[in-house]
């Protein structure tokens, strides 16, 4: 009767901590981070909102029979858990449910740019190394594996003002020429290094490409324009030691992540040293004038503060500099063709503005792809394996492998 006892209330215990941990967890599915210090709750709890599905519906059972066998006493105590309970799975499986619909969204528009047959042709090495579809729930708990390749870092590319600046370069396994992808990190212009996106960096490596990850030097310390003429040293000294890395220069990409979006974005559409077949942007600021006058609410970074560390003041003190820091701005003809990926929860770069670059883009007669992931935050592909990140990876690959293997 003891052991019975310790066992009822062991069992409550466990039930109430599920509870409370997976509707405080799932709550963030839903709410944007109204402070940096809370955007990882914001950020994670949709990534892995299978994984609380699993917790809130194993907190429900237990609700259940406690309730049954009589160690939940009242009804009305019963009632209040289930609501909360069912509350909690509600919201935990909200991005699952939309998962289906935004892929199909994804989908029409990339078959709308590049059309129906962007998958033909491609080499089948290339296309057996790739994901086979959009989710899969074991990659989840289990985790994307990360292939074997060849790493070279802290390579020195350019020291300006004594400021050493240097990449990672990640190659497959066997030795041969490869298409090439430059990788730039975010961190609003602060932070970061070569090192970030690590995970990416060996993923897309393994499947044939060769990642020349860079630096540049950040903000406050050092104001736009210098950023961008750092990543344009980095092309420049890509360009001198194509041969020597294996890198095929009449295929190479860029790809960029917020911050790093930005930059890839101006170095792709702006004369660049060699052809760049085509650019990813990953949830990165177009238009940072508006971007200064529309702040997002909540805005978890203080938007205008980064700006003004970036850019040195406002856009009333420093217009020609705002402009020129728009990727917006230099929209034209013939650019290269650009997947766009963006959180339709992000509240540091609204999708709105991912979504006005894709139909400029297009205005132009350009290949535009714009992808909303309806419940993904900003910085989302930091949970490598989450729900967001696997939609992205499988459009990511599929564009890049059309770009540069057709």
């Amino acid at each position: 009767m003891l052991m019975r006892q310790m066992i009822t209330i062991a069992s409550t215990w466990l039930a109430g901590i599920l509870l409370l941990v997976g509707l405080f967890l799932s709550i963030w599915i839903i709410l944007p981070a109204p402070i940096f210090s809370l955007l990882p709750l914001s950020i994670g709890a949709p990534e892995i909102s299978p994984v609380l599905i699993f917790i809130n519906a194993f907190a429900l059972l237990l609700a259940w029979v406690l309730f049954w066998i009589g160690a939940i006493q009242t009804y009305r105590l019963f009632s209040f858990t289930l609501c909360l309970s069912c509350l909690a799975l509600g919201l935990s499986a909200s991005p699952l449910l939309q998962f289906s619909s935004a892929q199909q969204h994804a989908e029409r528009s990339i078959v709308a740019s590049l059309g129906q047959d962007y998958q033909l042709d491609l080499p089948l090495a290339l296309t057996a190394r790739m994901r086979s579809k959009p989710l899969a729930i074991s990659d989840i708990w289990g985790g994307i594996s990360s292939p074997q390749v060849r790493i070279d870092r802290d390579i020195l590319f350019a020291s300006p003002d004594g400021i050493p600046l240097s990449l990672n370069i990640y190659r497959p396994t066997q030795v041969g020429t490869y298409p090439a992808i430059v990788s730039i990190y975010g961190g609003a212009w602060q932070r970061g290094s070569p090192d970030s996106d690590d995970s990416f960096n060996r993923y897309i490596a393994a499947q044939g490409y060769v990642v020349w990850a860079i630096s540049y030097r950040h903000a406050p310390a050092y104001h736009f324009p210098t950023q961008i003429d750092d990543v344009r040293s980095a092309l420049a000294y890509i360009k001198q030691h194509a041969i020597e890395y294996e890198t095929d220069l009449d295929r190479v990409a860029l790809i960029g992540r917020s911050a790093g979006a930005q930059l890839a974005m101006l170095a792709a559409y702006q004369n660049p040293p060699f052809p760049i077949k085509a650019v990813v942007n990953y949830y990165g600021p177009v238009n940072l004038t508006a971007g200064y006058n529309d702040v997002p609410t909540p805005d978890p970074i203080e938007s205008r503060v980064t700006l003004r560390k970036f850019l040195g003041g406002t856009p009333t003190e420093f217009p020609e500099l705002y402009y020129q820091a728009s990727p917006l701005n230099t929209v034209k003809a013939n650019l290269p063709a650009s997947l766009l990926i963006y959180g339709g929860k992000d509240h540091i770069i609204q999708s709105k503005y991912g979504l006005n670059l894709a139909q400029k883009l297009q205005s132009q007669g350009n290949k535009a792809i714009f992808i909303e992931i309806p419940w993904a935050d900003h910085a989302f592909d930091a949970v490598f394996s989450g729900l967001s990140n696997q939609l992205a990876l499988y459009y990511t690959e599929r564009f890049l492998a059309w770009a540069l293997f057709r």
